[in-house]
């Protein structure tokens, strides 16, 4: 978008968290969202705008179905994808940042994201729209393009798969960063039950690579298998394993360097105060923007 503050400019501007938050938990990748943000300025810049009675619900609309269309290719291709696909991460390193304030707040954990994905285009379209920004089902039926009745299935079928996996509904920050503080103590001296102490029984850890850089092919599941990941991780890298606490998807989450280089961005689900889900990127695409070396 152009520098010069202009009316237009100066309007989408403001604008514009919400169009990124909407176009970034449908697609997952921060590239694709913002994208699709700059190709609705574009729209936006050659409308006419005086004729618009609603410059926010044109532009959602913009947004959103951009965003859709993205999501059928994207669909499509992480059927072929190396592995299990995870959310690129946005990272932050001070929780300060505009992507960490109140329109990035919510719905955005990577966990959540996570289970977004086992959603179709459509269905996840519509449960953002009218769960996560609160739109009514006469306007989310207008923003997709279908009756409000199938908006309304959409949405009930998406609840009840979201539900199925959906434990956590915004866990108070500093007991989230509590708990990880905890956790990394433990990891980064190797303390078997001390790890284990902090997770639930039936805890789970992802792992991205895209086959860029090796992962686990299967979902790691339980406390024992994920205590001796990192124990092992520690034994075969004596010295060169450090953690480094980072806001992943506005909530605490932690990268971790090897040897001084970054391995891989974890962002933890947390579930009656254990971490019941460890979500690790090490998809090198996927880390751009964070920090390499620590």
């Amino acid at each position: 978008m152009p520098q010069a503050a202009t009316p237009s400019a100066l309007a989408f501007s403001a604008l514009r968290p919400r169009l990124f938050s909407i176009a970034y938990r449908m697609l997952g990748v921060r590239a694709d969202a913002e994208d699709v943000v700059q190709d609705a300025w574009l729209r936006w810049d050659g409308s006419d705008q005086a004729a618009l009675q609603s410059p926010e619900a044109w532009l959602v609309t913009i947004v959103t179905r951009l965003a859709l269309d993205r999501l059928r290719v994207a669909k499509a291709e992480r059927e072929s994808y190396a592995g299990w696909w995870l959310p690129e991460p946005l990272v932050e390193m001070d929780e300060r940042t505009p992507e960490t304030q109140a329109e990035m707040a919510g719905e955005l954990g990577v966990a959540f994201m996570w289970v977004l994905e086992r959603l179709s285009p459509d269905e996840r379209a519509a449960f953002l729209l009218r769960q996560v920004f609160d739109y009514d089902y006469g306007e989310v039926a207008a923003l997709l393009g279908k009756s409000e009745a199938a908006c309304r299935q959409m949405v009930h079928r998406a609840q009840e798969r979201v539900q199925q996996d959906k434990k956590r509904y915004g866990v108070n920050n500093e007991a989230h960063r509590s708990l990880l503080g905890k956790f990394l103590d433990a990891a980064h001296t190797g303390q078997a039950a001390a790890i284990q102490a902090l997770l639930a029984a039936n805890v789970e850890l992802v792992s991205d690579g895209g086959g860029k850089v090796p992962s686990f092919p299967r979902i790691i599941h339980g406390m024992g298998a994920v205590t001796r990941l990192f124990c092992r991780t520690l034994d075969k890298y004596p010295g060169q394993v450090e953690y480094r606490t980072a806001m992943l998807n506005g909530e605490p989450g932690f990268l971790r360097y090897i040897g001084g280089k970054l391995e891989s961005a974890q962002a933890i689900l947390v579930v009656d105060g254990l971490i019941a889900g460890i979500y690790a990127v090490r998809n090198p695409d996927k880390l751009t923007g964070v920090p390499q070396t620590i």
